[in-house]
């Protein structure tokens, strides 16, 4: 299926949900804030929430710094 990431376009299998997505892009999800579809998505609901073609997400990663 093709989903929209950060703007650009992206394929992923189907039935794969938001937490699986996170970990093929090597991404801790204590790390990211997700938003999916212009809504948030709670921390708890990565592993539930499957993913649809055509999903528009955002994943903002923090970096530490000082």
């Amino acid at each position: 299926m093709e989903l929209f990431i950060n703007g650009e376009a992206a394929h992923a299998p189907s039935g794969l949900t938001l937490l699986e997505l996170l970990e093929q892009r090597n991404l801790k999800p204590q790390d990211v804030v997700v938003e999916r579809n212009l809504a948030l998505v709670p921390r708890d609901a990565f592993a539930t929430t499957l993913l649809e073609p055509g999903d528009h997400l955002e994943i903002l990663h923090f970096v530490g710094g000082g």
